[in-house]
C-alpha cells in the first residue's frame, strides 16, 4: 500500500443501521488486503445494530475490486491465505443475523460483484454496471461469485466469468438481480426505504430467517425443512417473539 493511503473502510451507525463505505474514489474504491480485513471486522455487530449498508464512495464505483497489486509476489501458500480471508469476509456478510443491503453507484466488480451477491438486498443506479473482470487477470472467481448463476442464470454467469467482461444494468432487468433500479439521485431515499421495510422486524426473527436462508442454500429440500421445524420452535424462547405477536393482533 502507498505510503499515503489508508485503510478504505468507514463506519458511520445511523440507529440502528451501520453504514459501510468503501471509501478510495480516487481510484474507483479499489480494495486491498486490510481493506478485506477490516469488512470482516465490521461484521462484528452490536446487539442493537438491525441493518448495514454497504455502499461507496463517490459517484463512479461501488467498487472496481481488488487493487490489481494486491496479487503481485502472491505464491500458492500466500494465495491460499489471502482468498481463504476473502472468502470468511464474504461469508461473516452473508450470515449476518441482520438485513444486509448494498447500494450499487457505477462500477461494481469482481470482489464488489461478490459483496453485493452475498447481501441480502441490492440497489442500483441506472448508471451502475457489472463485472467479474478476473479471468482477464489471470486468476478464476471464486467465493460467492457461486451464487451468480441462482441470480442470473447458469449461461449467463458462465459467459459473464469466462469473458471477464463489463456488463450495463440493462442486462439484469429480466433477472431480477437488483430489488429496487433507481436514478442516482433517487439512491439515497430507495436505501433508506429498504431500511424502513425490511430493519423494523424482530432481532430473533430476523436471525431465525438468516439461518434458514443459509441452510437451504447448503442442504438438500428434506433437509432444510426438517431443520425448518427447529428454527420455527426456537423463536418462541423469546420474549419478544410473543409481544410482537401481540402487537401484530392488535393492529389487525
Amino acid at each position: 500500500m502507498s505510503s499515503t493511503e489508508t485503510q478504505a473502510v468507514a463506519l458511520r451507525r445511523d440507529g440502528t443501521t451501520l453504514h459501510v463505505t468503501l471509501d478510495r474514489p480516487a481510484k474507483l474504491n479499489t480494495l486491498r488486503p486490510e481493506d478485506i480485513r477490516a469488512l470482516g471486522a465490521a461484521m462484528e455487530l452490536d446487539p442493537d445494530v438491525r441493518t448495514v449498508v454497504f455502499r461507496g464512495a463517490g459517484d463512479r464505483a461501488f467498487t472496481a475490486g481488488m487493487h490489481v497489486d494486491s496479487f503481485d509476489g502472491l505464491t500458492t501458500e500466500t494465495a491460499r491465505a489471502f482468498i481463504s480471508g476473502l472468502r470468511d469476509m464474504l461469508q461473516a456478510v452473508r450470515t449476518a443475523p441482520v438485513a444486509t443491503i448494498c447500494a450499487v453507484d457505477g462500477y461494481c466488480l469482481g470482489v464488489g460483484f461478490e459483496l453485493a451477491l452475498a447481501c441480502d438486498i441490492r440497489v442500483a443506479s441506472t448508471r451502475s454496471s457489472f463485472g467479474l473482470p478476473e479471468i482477464k487477470v489471470g486468476i478464476p472467481s471464486v467465493a460467492d461469485a457461486a451464487l451468480l448463476a441462482q441470480h442470473v442464470g447458469l449461461s449467463f454467469a458462465k459467459e459473464m466469468i469466462l469473458t471477464g467482461d463489463l456488463y450495463p444494468l440493462r442486462r439484469f432487468e429480466a433477472s431480477g438481480l437488483c430489488n429496487e433500479v433507481v436514478e442516482p439521485d433517487a439512491l439515497d431515499g430507495a436505501v433508506s426505504r429498504w431500511v424502513a421495510r425490511v430493519g423494523g422486524h424482530t432481532a430473533t426473527a430476523t436471525a431465525s430467517q438468516k439461518r434458514l436462508f443459509e441452510i437451504w442454500q447448503n442442504t438438500t429440500l428434506a433437509t432444510g425443512t426438517a431443520l425448518s421445524v427447529s428454527e420455527f420452535a426456537s423463536v418462541f424462547a423469546a420474549e419478544e417473539t410473543h409481544t410482537q405477536l401481540a402487537a401484530y393482533r392488535r393492529n389487525l
